[in-house]
C-alpha cells in the first residue's frame, strides 16, 4: 500500500511541476516531459508491470487535462512503461548512461506517437519540421532534467525496497 501511495504522490508532483513550475522555464515554448521520466524510470527500475500501470495513470492524467480523446496519452505512456519494463534486466543502478538514453528514446517514441495521432491523421505531413522544432528540443530538455529526476526516482525506489513494502502488482 505504501508503494501505491508513493507512486501517486510522485505522479501528481511530476504533473504539477510539469504543468506549473516548468512552464516558467520553457525554452521556445518547450518544456520537459516529467511524466515520461517517471514512467520510464519506474519501468526500468521496477519492471514492465509497474511501468505499465504507472504509465497508464500518467497518461490518464494527461488525457483528463490536455487530451482531445480520452485514452490516447494513456495508451502511449502505458506502452512506453511496458517496453522499458522489459529492459530492466539490462538495468544497473550505478550506470546512469543507459537510463538517460532510454528516457531519450521514450521521449522520441512519445513525440512520434503524438505526431501520428495529432498531425498525420489530420493531413499535416511536415514531419521534419515537427521533428526539428518540437520533438528534438523536448527530447534534449527532458534528458537534461532527467539527470536529476532519475536519481530522485532511484532513491525513492531504493527506500521503498529497504522498508520491505509489497509490490504494486503481484
Amino acid at each position: 500500500m505504501k508503494r501505491v501511495i508513493i507512486y501517486i504522490v510522485i505522479i501528481l508532483a511530476a504533473y504539477l511541476l510539469q504543468s506549473t513550475v516548468f512552464t516558467f522555464f520553457a525554452l521556445a515554448d518547450i518544456i520537459p516531459n516529467l511524466l515520461i521520466i517517471v514512467t520510464a524510470s519506474i519501468g526500468m527500475i521496477r519492471g514492465r508491470n509497474e511501468g505499465c500501470v504507472v504509465g497508464f495513470f500518467c497518461g490518464l492524467l494527461m488525457d483528463i487535462s490536455a487530451g482531445d480523446y480520452l485514452g490516447v496519452y494513456a495508451l502511449c505512456y502505458m506502452f512506453i512503461g511496458f517496453i522499458l519494463g522489459f529492459l530492466n534486466q539490462l538495468y544497473y543502478e550505478e550506470d546512469i548512461t543507459l537510463p538517460l538514453i532510454l528516457i531519450g528514446v521514450a521521449d522520441l517514441m512519445y513525440g512520434i506517437f503524438m505526431y501520428i495521432v495529432s498531425f498525420l491523421i489530420r493531413g499535416r505531413f511536415n514531419f521534419l519540421y515537427y521533428l526539428i522544432h518540437i520533438i528534438l528540443p523536448e527530447l534534449v530538455y527532458t534528458v537534461i532534467v532527467s539527470i536529476v529526476l532519475y536519481r530522485v526516482m532511484l532513491f525513492a525506489c531504493k527506500k521503498l525496497d529497504k522498508k520491505g513494502s509489497e509490490d504494486l502488482i503481484a
